[in-house]
């Protein structure tokens, strides 16, 4: 018997079927090994030495495979045919060498580019070695990937607290996102005018001319630039005679795109489904790994991560014949078309994304997949057969037009394009793929002959003003990191992931807006690390990485050459001040923080007192917007929030709602560093509450805020213990507690409405599923706190002896008296490195490679993180 391992268990069944009952086919189910995240992972001081840690669930199916080698005559690496790939099989390998299992055995590498019984069948019979190179590039990507995580991050966490994390290309990337979003408030609107004409051939058939030339000047796109300048036009026009100077009909030919790779079919996913670039990435790594086909699975279409663009020799014949039958002989090249990447370091070694067989047409394969499946799945084979297919023939008629009234003249240009011959257009159907087409060209003109006259119907004079940019989608940010080198096809949609996960970009209509966390980021790292943030710089990178995987460059070398400069410079940030980082960031982000004023006044100066002058300050939060005059005068805004001039607040921003019917104090809307809030009174005793999740400021009238202000509110006392049950709002969500335990509500509304009988029930389930899972899985938790600087979620939770904090497998229960739903993450952090002083549990497993005498740079930055206060 024979083993073989691949990523996957739906990979796994398929293979096992084509292979039988000779082999055995076991998953590993991704990777199996991984740097822990804490420091210490990778040690540049002992010439970069690695130290990896294996899971609980990667532990036993290690442990399966190794029993399972133990029966086997030969070992099968099979795992996907990439860097990350090789570096799965690497794992494998260096776990069942660790634990002495292959002995005498024969380990042989194998890939295959579809999951077919002949790709597979083939693959099998030419096996080859582990490609070394390859698994070097991946070292060199992982071990970088950390460094800079796991340096620069200590530095953001000390000097823009709030901060969550710095990454090689995420914060490239998240660059691009936040110079687009400052291109565009730096953009001025100019106005201008279109003027186009109406007209009738003598045989009544309409179309349109624009103006183009006037007085034999050519008029540029911003030319006309006022209503009364555009009047003027248009009256010579309404009075003028038209007559046709020349009809220019130009054939064209527009050749077809090559097939997709991960880029371009995230791109058009993106811009034609509405998909994201992980919901695209799922879905194809389903149509991958195998689909139901009556009674035979089997992968329809190629492997989904590549940048290649060629399809192989068997692929260009099998798709040549498809076109013959779908579509005729007339449509079909007289040879097969190649195609050439255009991408800064594309790896061509893959196909690109295509059918495993073109003889499964969209409409026969639409029974067997539901309907997202469906959709991609057509998209892909209409690209590759259409990349195959014969040009289409395009006939654009150009027609110039002279418009005379008087001593004054005028030129109008009609363009038009007509389909001659469809050529590859014809695979695309109703729904043609017309990329390079714009609405005026695709128009089709009438008869028009030169030196007729036509009559004049109509002219519009239309007014529009200039556009910034567009701020970024997930696909045309894709293809700028494409063009840039930025990342690579099997980066883009876990880059894309991270920015979202961490707050420092929001999706909405699809494109990508970088929140104020995201804008902080990226001008202290430009401030201060700007070369790590140039795309040169990290497009280069990638290059010597390609070349790492070619065998053309040592690993290590390209390693000790990054460090040697990173980490000096880090260590040049150790007396960096914030109040210098915050000068910088006053200027860097001035048009952002500080809003220009309707007034016109100092955008600087303090709303409420007007003597102080307004800058960013940091908090455990994040940055916000403070006066200097602090203490004496408390005016603070969130970061990003316009300058409080709105003008149903007061002149310090705040918006009254009412006074309260009891105390006759004031209920004001106000704005803070942790957000919006409502206020009853003033001064240091005046209660507060902030708004929950999904309350807008717009929102709230006075019988809210009083609601709000009025929590915890007394639901009544339980009927066994007699002591009250209350609700109330946390920082993560509503909540019921009672004698010390809380349970979870569904909704903010639920805090307001409900009664005891329903309060009691949810309790009571709340007991039945804690005394049901005790011993086998933790209590939910009641609030997450933040991330462990080492990595890992820190979160609150209600257990069987009273409430404690939690990170990993470490618990540390709180103070007799603390109300679990104020604890900060600073004070669970203490109490949670106590608990694990005093010989708790670890948190990860197993231990870091004990650290070297002499600590980089890394780890003498991250080792104190958790006790690091702001001192400046």
């Amino acid at each position: 018997m024979d083993l073989v391992i691949v990523e996957s268990p739906a990979k796994a069944k398929t293979i096992n079927k084509y292979l039988g009952s000779n082999y055995k086919v076991l998953a590993s189910f991704g990777h199996v090994r991984d740097l822990p995240a804490k420091d210490g992972s990778v040690l540049p001081d002992e010439d970069f030495a690695m130290s990896w840690a294996v899971d609980s669930a990667s532990s036993k199916r290690l442990s399966d495979i190794t029993k399972a080698v133990k029966d086997a005559d030969t070992l099968f690496l099979a795992t996907d045919p990439d860097r990350e790939g090789e570096a799965i099989s690497w794992h494998v390998l260096e776990v069942l060498r660790q634990k002495k299992a292959l002995k005498d055995k024969s380990v042989r590498r194998v890939v295959f580019n579809a999951i077919t019984k002949k790709a597979v069948l083939d693959a099998m019979a030419h096996p080859r070695d582990v490609d070394v190179p390859l698994v070097d590039a991946y070292l060199a990507r992982r071990a970088l990937d950390y460094l800079v995580g796991f340096t620069l991050s200590p530095v953001l966490w000390r000097k823009l607290p709030g901060a969550r994390s710095a990454g090689r290309v995420q914060s490239v990337a998240l660059r691009l996102v936040c110079d687009r979003e400052a291109e565009i408030e730096r953009f001025v609107r100019e106005e201008y005018w279109q003027i186009a004409a109406k007209l009738a051939t003598p045989r009544d058939d309409l179309f349109e001319a624009r103006l183009t030339a006037l007085d034999g000047k050519k008029l540029l796109k911003l030319d006309i630039k006022n209503k009364e300048q555009a009047d003027g036009i248009k009256a010579m026009l309404q009075g003028a005679s038209f007559r046709t100077l020349s009809v220019e009909a130009k054939p064209t030919r527009r050749n077809p795109a090559p097939p997709f790779t991960t880029s371009t079919l995230q791109q058009a996913a993106s811009s034609r489904l509405s998909f994201g670039a992980s919901r695209t990435m799922q879905i194809a790594q389903r149509l991958y790994e195998g689909i139901d086909i009556g009674g035979e699975t089997a992968g329809l279409i190629t492997y989904m991560r590549t940048d290649g663009v060629q399809m192989a020799p068997e692929a260009l014949d099998q798709a040549r014949a498809a076109i013959g039958k779908e579509f005729g002989d007339k449509f079909l090249p007289e040879k097969p078309r190649f195609y050439s990447a255009k991408a800064k370091n594309a790896q061509e070694a893959h196909e690109a994304i295509r059918p495993t067989d073109f003889s499964r047409t969209p409409a026969a394969m639409r029974k067997y997949l539901d309907a997202d499946q469906a959709r991609l799945y057509e998209m892909i084979w209409k690209r590759a057969i259409a990349s195959q297919m014969e040009a289409a023939e395009i006939e654009r008629t150009t027609v110039e037009i002279e418009a005379v009234n008087g001593d004054r003249k005028a030129n109008l240009r009609a363009i038009g394009s007509v389909i001659r011959f469809e050529g590859f257009l014809a695979a695309y159907g109703v729904d043609k793929e017309e990329e390079n087409s714009d609405d005026e060209e695709s128009r089709r003109l009438p008869e028009i002959r030169e030196g007729e006259t036509q009559a004049c119907r109509e002219i519009d004079a239309t007014q529009h003003s200039t556009e910034p940019p567009p701020r970024y989608s997930e696909a045309s940010l894709i293809k700028k990191m494409e063009e840039l080198g930025i990342g690579r096809p099997s980066t883009y949609a876990a880059t894309l992931k991270t920015l979202e996960d961490r707050d420092y970009v929001t999706i909405d209509k699809r494109r990508l807006i970088p929140q104020a966390k995201g804008r902080l980021v990226t001008a202290f790292l430009e401030n201060f690390f700007e070369r790590y943030v140039e795309y040169d710089f990290t497009a280069d990178l990638e290059e010597k990485l390609d070349k790492i995987s070619d065998g053309q460059l040592s690993w290590k070398e390209v390693l000790r050459d990054f460090w040697t400069d990173f980490s000096s410079h880090v260590d040049g940030t150790k007396e960096l001040r914030v109040t210098d980082v915050l000068n910088a960031l006053n200027d860097e982000l001035a048009p952002l923080v500080f809003p220009a004023r309707e007034d016109g006044g100092d955008p600087r100066a303090c709303p409420r007192c007007g003597s102080g002058q307004l800058s960013l300050k940091l908090g455990r939060h994040g940055a916000f917007v403070g006066c200097s005059n602090y203490p004496e005068c408390g005016y603070t805004r969130q970061f990003g929030e316009g300058n409080g001039e709105d003008g149903e607040n007061g002149a310090d921003g705040d918006k009254v709602l009412g006074k309260d019917p009891h105390t006759e104090e004031e209920i004001t809307l106000r704005s803070g560093r942790f957000g919006p809030y409502v206020q009853r009174g003033e001064g240091k005793e005046a209660k507060r509450a902030s708004l929950p999740k999904g309350w807008t400021p717009a929102s709230i009238d006075l019988e809210k805020a009083l609601a709000l202000l009025a929590l915890p509110r007394d639901i009544g006392k339980h009927p066994e213990s007699g002591k009250m049950i209350s609700a109330g709002i946390g920082r993560y969500g509503p909540f019921l507690l009672h004698d010390g335990g809380y349970a979870n509500l569904e909704s903010v509304e639920d805090v307001f409405s409900i009664g005891l009988n329903r309060a009691v029930t949810v309790i009571a389930e709340k007991k039945s599923r804690g005394a049901a899972g005790r011993g086998r899985a933790a209590p939910a938790a009641l609030k997450e706190l933040g991330d462990h600087p080492d990595g890992g979620k820190v979160t609150v939770r209600d257990g069987r002896y009273g409430p404690y904090v939690n990170y990993g497998k470490v618990n540390a229960t709180l103070p007799k008296g603390k109300d679990p739903m104020q604890i900060t993450l600073d004070e669970a952090l203490e109490l949670i490195a106590a608990k694990a002083g005093k010989g708790g549990k670890t948190a990860k497993k197993p231990a870091a490679k004990k650290a070297p005498a002499k600590k980089t740079a890394a780890a003498k930055t991250a080792s104190k993180k958790t006790a690091t206060k702001k001192k400046e």
